[in-house]
C-alpha cells in the first residue's frame, strides 16, 4: 500500500497508538497542526482548569477507534469485503473530522457567526471538507494518497463520512461506498448517535475534566455487528449492551448540563463573543491571493481560515488598535474573572410548553414590563436570558429507538429492544429545556431581586414552573 513509515503517539486516554504513514502525512501539514491551538472545549478550559486538551489529540483518538472498530468488524464478519482501502478511508476521515473547527469551536459556529453573518447556514463539518481539499491541493497530498491506492472516489467517500448530508451538483447525496452504508455510522452516525467520535470526546473529556465515566467503548467494539435491517445493512449490538449504551448517551447529558452548557461558562461565553463582533472589522487574515479577510470573511477563503485559531483573543489582548478598545477591555475582565452578567436562576420548560427562539428574543422586554413598581434602576442591559436545551444526542427522541440488537443464539438477526424492556428508571423524556436569567454583575441586590421577581411573574404568565430559588411571588 505504501513504503512511508507509520508513526507511533502516547495518548493518555487509548494508550500507545500506530497510525498509518498517509495519516502522518496529514498529520504534519500546518492545517491539521492547527488543532493544537483550538481548545476542544472552548470556553470550558477558564472555568475547569483541566480542561486544556485540544481538538489535535481528540483527532487523533477519533482515527484510532475508527480504525479499531472497522478492523473489529472485518475480522469478525469477512462476507461483508471491508477492504484494506476502507478501513484507510474511515481512518482519514475520522482524523479529518474537526479540521473545520473555527476558535473557541462551538462559540464561533453557534453564537458569532449567526449574529454577523444571519444569512449564512455554515457549519464546521462543511468547513471540515473544504479545509481537506485545501490541504490536498496546497500540501501536494495528491501523489500520497494515489501510492495508497486511493482514488477519487476514495476521497469522496472520506468526505462524506465528515459531512453525511452532503450532496452533489443535482442535489442527490454521493456514495463513495453504496454497497457498505454501515461505514457511514463509524466516525458520524447520524442514525443514533452511537460513533466514535463520540466514545473518544467522552472518555478525553471526563478525563480531563475529573468527571466519572461509567461507559466503557471497548465493549461497543467487541460486540459490534453488522446486520441487514429492512434491506439495509446496519452497525448493531448485543442485546444486554442496552443499559450500558443509556449510560453513554446520559454521559453525555450529564457532561452538558456539568461542563458544557455551564452556567459561568455560557457568561464567558457571552462576553467572548461580543469581543469577537467587536472586533470582526478589525482582525484579519490574509487569504487566497494576499487579500484580507474579515473573521466572518474566512470562511469563505480556507487559505485565511486556515490560519484562524483561539489566538485571536490575544491579537486582541496584545493590540494598541484604538479600534480594538472595546474588544480589549471585554477580554481583559474575562481574563480578570470580572464578568459582565451573573447566573441569577433558571426555569425548566414542561413537555407541552417547550420554548423557541421567537419567544426568547422578545424575553429580555417582556420580563422588563413585569418588575415591580419602584425598581425603576432595571432595565434591557441589566438582564439576559439564555435557552439551553440538553438532549441523548436527537432531541426529543430516543436514540436507541434507532439502534437493533442481536441475541447471543442468533447473531445473524436483528431485533429491537423498547426503553420499557429494558428499565422502568430510564427516563420518560429526552429533551430537557432551560431558561436562564443572568443579570449585570455590577447590578444592585435591589437590581437582581426585581429581575429574579419579573422573571418569575414572565415564567407564571409562560405557564413554567417556579424559577429555582425563588417562589413566584417572592421578591
Amino acid at each position: 500500500m505504501d513504503d512511508g513509515k507509520s508513526k507511533v503517539f502516547n495518548d493518555p486516554i487509548h494508550g500507545l497508538i500506530e497510525l498509518h504513514p498517509l495519516c502522518v502525512k496529514i498529520i504534519d501539514t500546518p492545517e491539521f497542526q492547527r488543532l493544537r491551538f483550538l481548545k476542544q472545549l472552548g470556553s470550558t478550559y477558564l472555568v475547569y482548569p483541566g480542561a486544556s486538551h485540544n481538538r489535535f489529540e481528540h483527532s487523533l483518538g477519533v482515527c484510532h477507534l475508527a480504525g479499531r472498530l472497522v478492523r473489529a468488524i472485518k475480522s469478525r464478519q469477512p462476507d461483508l469485503g471491508i477492504t484494506d482501502k476502507d478501513v484507510l478511508c474511515v481512518e482519514i476521515a475520522g482524523l479529518c473530522h474537526d479540521l473545520g473547527h473555527g476558535p473557541f469551536s462551538h462559540l464561533f459556529e453557534g453564537e458569532f457567526l449567526p449574529k454577523v453573518r444571519p444569512e449564512t447556514k455554515w457549519a464546521h463539518e462543511k468547513a471540515s471538507i473544504d479545509l481537506f481539499d485545501h490541504m490536498i491541493e496546497k500540501r501536494n497530498l495528491k501523489p500520497e494518497f494515489d501510492k495508497c491506492g486511493l482514488n477519487e472516489q476514495d476521497i469522496r467517500f472520506i468526505k462524506e463520512q465528515i459531512r453525511p448530508e452532503i450532496k452533489d451538483e443535482n442535489n442527490e447525496k454521493f456514495r463513495g461506498r453504496p454497497g457498505k452504508p454501515f461505514l457511514y455510522e463509524i466516525v458520524a452516525n447520524k442514525r443514533n448517535g452511537i460513533d466514535v467520535d463520540k466514545w473518544d470526546y467522552l472518555a478525553r473529556d471526563c478525563y480531563m475534566l475529573g468527571i466519572r465515566n461509567n461507559f466503557d467503548h471497548n465493549r461497543c467494539i467487541h460486540f459490534a455487528r453488522v446486520l441487514n435491517v429492512c434491506g439495509e445493512k446496519q452497525i448493531c449490538t448485543r442485546e444486554k449492551e442496552a443499559g450500558h449504551l443509556y449510560d453513554m448517551f446520559y454521559t453525555r447529558y450529564m457532561l452538558h448540563r456539568r461542563a458544557y452548557q455551564h452556567k459561568t461558562a455560557c457568561s464567558i461565553n457571552f462576553m467572548i463573543t461580543d469581543a469577537l463582533i467587536k472586533a470582526n472589522d478589525y482582525i484579519k487574515f490574509t487569504g487566497t491571493d494576499g487579500e484580507e479577510k474579515k473573521m466572518s470573511e474566512a470562511i469563505d477563503d480556507m487559505e485565511a481560515y486556515s490560519k484562524m485559531t483561539d489566538h485571536v483573543i490575544f491579537l486582541i489582548l496584545n493590540s494598541n488598535d484604538k479600534n480594538l478598545a472595546e474588544s480589549k477591555e471585554i477580554l481583559n475582565n474575562v481574563m480578570s474573572r470580572k464578568l459582565t452578567y451573573k447566573y441569577t436562576t433558571h426555569s425548566v420548560a414542561k413537555r407541552d410548553k417547550m420554548l423557541g427562539k421567537e419567544d426568547i428574543s422578545d424575553a429580555v422586554k417582556e420580563i422588563i414590563e413585569k418588575k415591580k413598581p419602584g425598581h425603576q434602576d432595571l432595565n434591557d442591559d441589566d438582564i439576559k436570558v439564555q435557552l439551553v436545551q440538553l438532549d441523548y444526542g436527537k432531541k426529543s427522541e430516543n436514540p436507541m429507538d434507532h439502534l437493533m440488537f442481536y441475541r447471543k443464539n442468533d447473531q445473524d438477526n436483528a431485533v429491537p429492544i423498547t426503553k420499557e424492556q429494558e428499565s422502568s428508571f430510564l427516563p420518560k423524556e429526552f429533551l430537557e429545556q432551560q431558561i436562564r436569567l443572568y443579570c449585570k454583575a455590577n447590578a444592585s441586590d435591589a437590581s437582581h431581586r426585581a429581575a429574579r421577581y419579573a422573571f418569575g411573574q414572565w415564567c407564571r404568565e409562560k405557564d413554567l414552573p417556579a424559577p429555582m430559588g425563588a417562589d413566584f411571588g417572592d421578591e
